[in-house]
C-alpha cells in the first residue's frame, strides 16, 4: 500500500510541476529552441517543489535566486516583467508549499503523538504519514489547477498591454504579500499556526495583485475604444462635410473654366489654378489602407505632419490583414509615426520627408516607417534622445513587445542622417 502511495504522490507531484509550469508560460513565453522548452519543464518540477522551513534564510533567499535566473534563461520579456513573475508566484509557491507540509505533519501528529524514531519503526505510522503526505499533495494539486483556470485568461494578454510604469506600480503593490511571506516564515517560532492567515492573505494578495493589473489593462483598452468611436465618428463627420465642400468646388470649377476659355489674362488665369489647388490639397490626406482604423490614424498623423511643414506620404495596403488587434496598429504605426515627426521638426524644410509603407510579402506583413534625423544624434542609440528619459522612450519599446506579441520583429537603425524603423510580423495563416 505504501508502494502505491509513493506512486501517487509521483503522480500528484508531476502534475503539480506540468500546472506550475503552464502558468509562468502564460504569463512569459519560453525561448524558442525545443532544447531549452524540455529543459525548462525538468528544471521548473524541482524549483516547484522547494520548501523553505522557519528560520532558513539561505534556502528562503537562494530559491528567490535561483527562481530569477530560472525565468531569465529560460523565458523571453522584459526585466520589470520578470521581477513582476518572482513577485506574484514566489510568495505563493513558498505559502502553498509549506502549508502543504505542516498541515501534514500537524495532523500526523494529532492523530498518533508518535516521534519520528517510532514512526520509522512502525508500518502503520508509515502507512498513515505517507497516505497523509499523498493527500496533502493532491490538495496542492488543485489547489495550483484552480489557480490556473482562473488566472491563465488574465495573464496571457498582461505583458503585452501594460508598460514599464504600470508594472512598477503593480510591482509596489505586490511587494507587501512579497515581504509579508519573508517575514513570517523566517521570524517564526517553530510550533505555531500564526503563519496560516498570513500565508493564506500572501496568496490572496499576489493573485489579486495580477487581478488588478489585468483590470488596468482592460480599462486602458476600453478607453482606447471609446476614444477610437470618437476619432471614428469625426472622422465621418469631416468626410461628409469634405463631400459637401467637393460639390461646392466642383460647381466653381465650371465657372472657373468658363471664365478661363474666354480669359486672355494669364496672371488671371494663374491666380484661378492656384486657388483650385489650394481647396483640392486638402482631399490628398485620405489614404485608403484597407483598414478603417488605420484610415483614421494615417490621416490624423498626416494632418499632424502637414501642420509642422513636414512632406508626409503613404503607401499602405492592408487588405485582408485583419489578425492585428486596433490597439496594436495604433501602437505600431502611431509611435513610429509620432516619432518620426517629432525628429523632423529639428530639421530644416527640405529635409522634412517621412515615408510611411506597409502591405503583405508573401507570408509576411512588413512595415516600413523613413525619416531624416539630425546628424548629433546617430550615436544615440537609447529609446529616447529627450531629456526626461523616465516619462519619454517607451515608443520603440512597446513597438517591440507588440511585435513579439504576434511572432514578429521590430528593428530601428539610424545611419546617414536617416532613421529606419522596420517591422515583420508573420501573417497567420
Amino acid at each position: 500500500m505504501i508502494h502505491f502511495f509513493n506512486i501517487l504522490s509521483f503522480f500528484f507531484a508531476w502534475g503539480y510541476s506540468l500546472v506550475f509550469f503552464l502558468i509562468l508560460k502564460s504569463f512569459l513565453p519560453l525561448r524558442k529552441h525545443m532544447a531549452f522548452k524540455i529543459t525548462a519543464f525538468f528544471v521548473c518540477g524541482y524549483l516547484s517543489d522547494s520548501i523553505i522551513y522557519s528560520n532558513d534564510a539561505g534556502s528562503l533567499f537562494g530559491t528567490m535566486l535561483f527562481f530569477f535566473l530560472y525565468l531569465s534563461l529560460f523565458y523571453r520579456g522584459t526585466f520589470m516583467e520578470k521581477v513582476s513573475l518572482l513577485l506574484v508566484f514566489y510568495p505563493a509557491l513558498i505559502a502553498v508549499n509549506y502549508l502543504m507540509i505542516d498541515v501534514g505533519r500537524r495532523l500526523f501528529q494529532a492523530l498518533t503523538q508518535a516521534t519520528y524514531e517510532q514512526t520509522l519503526n512502525s508500518p502503520e505510522l508509515m502507512l498513515l504519514s505517507t497516505g497523509l503526505h499523498t493527500v496533502s499533495l493532491l490538495f496542492r494539486l488543485i489547489f495550483w489547477i484552480i489557480s490556473w483556470l482562473l488566472l491563465r485568461k488574465y495573464l496571457s494578454k498582461l505583458p503585452s498591454h501594460l508598460n514599464g510604469r504600470t508594472w512598477l506600480i503593480v510591482d509596489m503593490l505586490m511587494l507587501a504579500s512579497f515581504v509579508s511571506i519573508f517575514t513570517i516564515i523566517y521570524f517564526m517560532p517553530e510550533d505555531t499556526a500564526i503563519v496560516y492567515p498570513i500565508c493564506g492573505a500572501s496568496v490572496f494578495s499576489s493573485f489579486g495583485c495580477m487581478y488588478l493589473a489585468s483590470y488596468i489593462c482592460d480599462s486602458m483598452q476600453t478607453s482606447y475604444r471609446l476614444q477610437y468611436m470618437e476619432s471614428q465618428q469625426d472622422y465621418y463627420r469631416q468626410r461628409s462635410r469634405d463631400e459637401e465642400r467637393i460639390r461646392s468646388i466642383y460647381h466653381d470649377m465650371k465657372n472657373h473654366l468658363l471664365i478661363l476659355e474666354s480669359s486672355q489674362a494669364a496672371e488671371a488665369a494663374g491666380q484661378m489654378a492656384q486657388e483650385l489647388r489650394s481647396q483640392i490639397a486638402a482631399y490628398e490626406n485620405y489614404i485608403h489602407t484597407g483598414n478603417d482604423f488605420l484610415d483614421i490614424i494615417i490621416k490624423d498623423k498626416a494632418e499632424k505632419a502637414r501642420e509642422k511643414h513636414i512632406d508626409f506620404s503613404a503607401s499602405i495596403d492592408f487588405d485582408g490583414i485583419d489578425f492585428i488587434e486596433p490597439l496594436d496598429i495604433s501602437t505600431l504605426f502611431g509611435n513610429g509615426i509620432d516619432n518620426a515627426v517629432e525628429a523632423s521638426e529639428n530639421l530644416s524644410g527640405n529635409q522634412r520627408v517621412i515615408l510611411v509603407k506597409a502591405g503583405r510579402i508573401q507570408d509576411f506583413l512588413s512595415v516600413l516607417i523613413e525619416n531624416n534625423c539630425a546628424q548629433e544624434h546617430q550615436k544615440d542609440h537609447g529609446p529616447t534622445t529627450k531629456t526626461d528619459k523616465f516619462l519619454h522612450g517607451f515608443g520603440i519599446v512597446n513597438m517591440k513587445k507588440t511585435a513579439e506579441k504576434y511572432n514578429g520583429t521590430c528593428t530601428a537603425n539610424r545611419d546617414m542622417g536617416k532613421f529606419t524603423l522596420k517591422i515583420l510580423l508573420p501573417i497567420p495563416k
